[in-house]
């Protein structure tokens, strides 16, 4: 998205990607309503709807004790903006792709892989890269942003920290066949609770994306476990989808993902911003990690494509960027962590008797906390509009 806005101001710009291509299972495929109407203000709406796609009205999860609680119900929003968009993120990065690519100034490489900083002088001035043959390169570049996630490289290669905050639970993804009987315009993300444990199913198009949620540190125990007892964990999950949890052929069918939650501390150094989860890894709670990362994006674009085309890109342009997407990150953040309290907490160490009574109240019947909570969710805390050398 970056280098899309960019390239419609006229910077040159290049992205490295080090896989061959987007098809990576197991990741967000959320598009909130705010990169929607992002897309609209690009011109690219209608090339945007005719991708396949279902609608996710409402954010809700189950409570023992108190049934469905909503987060947020999308209704209340102003149409056409009033929904979240379920669609592998594949599909949505290839689209980007493709329309970055008629940008005479974008250059997308794939399998080319980043694997350090070039440095004059203490400033970055360009990435080191690995080619498909092995070969190492230097890309030199007025500024680098590192978008290579919540275990990046490069943020690393410039000493940047994160501050990390507790996080209880991991993730293991998987597929379970979808029947032809089941097929059709399913929207939503089915969550899952028994006992101490969890599970959430997104809709693909011949199969369930599942993931199974249990207590950070307990891959060990599970893979020890072997994989006749996983498939019964969750059989008594999802009983409705026992009959095909022998497709599970092993323990290697399951992808773990070590869940965080951090920020760095500073995003950047002289010549290199980060942005996305390398600048602030999200818990998978309310699936707004995608959301955030491109409002950093744009905001990162705004401000950055001025001082490109002068060829001036200072410290100051980057701090601005930070400075300006600090605020929604420290915001959601704030509320993933609490969720984290007052409901996985309890789950995990098995006491959750009932329902979290301040939360239910809160959400249920505090009227400004229901009207704010849909476009936390949908929008963010700070939304941001496509510059206007971007638009078409």
């Amino acid at each position: 998205m970056l280098g899309l806005l960019l390239a419609r101001a006229g910077v040159e710009v290049t992205v490295l990607e080090k896989h061959g291509d987007f098809l990576r299972d197991f990741r967000g495929d959320t598009v909130h309503a705010s990169t929607i109407r992002l897309i609209d203000e690009l011109g690219l709406g209608d090339a945007f709807r005719r991708l396949p796609q279902s609608r996710l009205n409402r954010v809700a999860f189950p409570v023992p004790g108190a049934g469905m609680v909503t987060l947020g119900d999308f209704a209340s929003l102003k149409p056409p903006y009033n929904y979240i968009a379920m669609m592998p993120q594949w599909d949505f990065l290839n689209f980007l792709a493709t329309e970055a690519a008629r940008e005479p100034t974008f250059t997308l490489l794939m399998e080319h892989e980043a694997t350090s900083l070039v440095l004059d002088g203490g400033r970055v001035t360009g990435v080191r890269y690995r080619t498909p043959d092995g070969g190492e390169h230097a890309l030199r570049a007025d500024v680098v942003v590192a978008t290579d996630g919540r275990h990046s490289v490069l943020r690393r290669a410039a000493g940047l920290q994160p501050k990390d905050f507790p996080v209880p639970f991991d993730t293991w993804w998987f597929r379970l066949p979808r029947h032809a009987s089941e097929k059709g315009a399913v929207a939503g993300i089915v969550p899952a609770f028994r006992g101490r444990e969890a599970m959430i199913a997104l809709f693909r198009d011949d199969y369930y994306q599942m993931g199974y949620l249990a207590p950070k540190g307990a891959d060990a125990r599970i893979r020890s476990e072997g994989v006749e007892r996983f498939r019964e964990r969750v059989a008594a999950l999802r009983p409705d989808l026992a009959d095909r949890v022998d497709s599970i052929r092993s323990l290697e069918d399951l992808h773990w993902l070590d869940v965080r939650l951090d920020r760095l501390r500073r995003w950047h150094v002289d010549g290199l911003l980060c942005i996305g989860d390398a600048a602030h890894a999200m818990s998978p709670v309310g699936g707004v990690g995608i959301n955030l990362a491109i409002q950093d994006a744009v905001a990162g674009a705004t401000r950055l494509a001025p001082a490109l085309l002068r060829r001036q890109v200072g410290a100051k342009d980057l701090a601005a960027v930070e400075r300006r997407r600090r605020m929604p990150t420290l915001v959601v953040q704030t509320v993933q962590r609490i969720l984290h309290r007052a409901v996985f907490v309890p789950l995990f160490a098995g006491r959750m008797p009932g329902p979290p009574p301040a939360l239910l109240v809160v959400l249920r019947h505090v009227p400004v906390v229901r009207r704010l909570m849909p476009r936390l969710v949908a929008f963010g805390p700070l939304p941001e509009h496509a510059p206007g050398f971007a638009r078409r």
